[in-house]
């Protein structure tokens, strides 16, 4: 696997609040960053997200193939990742291959998942926020909308499981070809979290080391 330059992921059960940073991120340089997420806007996609509402369901190896096919539009098609981060732009991505192979491990194991996303890069920075599961689906719940098939408390605290143990095999040296990997503490506030962020940005920092 491969760094790519310019390109961010922040990850995190459902309600963690890697939406809300990103947007608080992008809204302090427009020109500079370019806010994105999975499932995409594109027929990929929009076709998972029915999915994720219930409408439908697939089996879980299904599932991890059809994220993988909307994750290659999302990298490599027509204004896609690649090209914004090749043009200097700095793609700020809401879930990314990290969160496949903590939801799709759950229920069909890790082979699928991890073939599958070996063929996507590596952003320079991902942002892990931490949570406890009840705090977050309670952050979920307090939006009175549909919930989507994976919140539920019992699968939240799995998919968290398969968070660390994810994370923790990214952290080695030998598996992130030099990505920073960033753990947020994201039961604080929302202000707290996002001058810890913005500071990796303003201070130049990027990829080295997990923190």
């Amino acid at each position: 696997m491969m760094i790519l330059r310019n390109f961010v992921v922040f990850e995190g059960i459902d309600g963690a609040g890697t939406s809300t940073q990103i947007k608080m991120l992008a809204e302090r340089d427009s020109a500079r960053f370019v806010m994105t997420a999975e499932p995409t806007a594109a027929e990929t996609g929009r076709f998972l997200r029915r999915m994720l509402a219930g409408e439908f369901s697939v089996d879980e190896r299904t599932n991890a193939f059809l994220f993988a096919a909307d994750r290659c539009e999302h990298v490599y098609g027509k204004g896609g990742i690649m090209e914004l981060a090749k043009s200097g732009k700095t793609v700020l991505s809401d879930r990314y291959l990290f969160s496949s192979l903590a939801y799709q491990s759950v229920s069909c194991g890790d082979e699928i998942p991890f073939l599958v996303n070996s063929v996507f890069p590596l952003p320079e920075i991902l942002f892990y926020f931490q949570i406890d599961p009840e705090i977050s689906l309670g952050r979920v719940n307090s939006r009175n909308e549909k919930k989507e098939i994976y919140e539920t408390l019992d699968a939240q605290r799995k998919i968290a499981e398969q968070y660390e143990r994810i994370i923790a095999h990214y952290e080695k040296p030998e598996h992130n070809c030099g990505m920073r990997i960033v753990r947020i503490d994201a039961a604080r506030s929302m202000d707290e979290i996002s001058r810890q962020i913005a500071g990796y940005f303003i201070s130049g920092s990027r990829a080295g080391k997990s923190e």
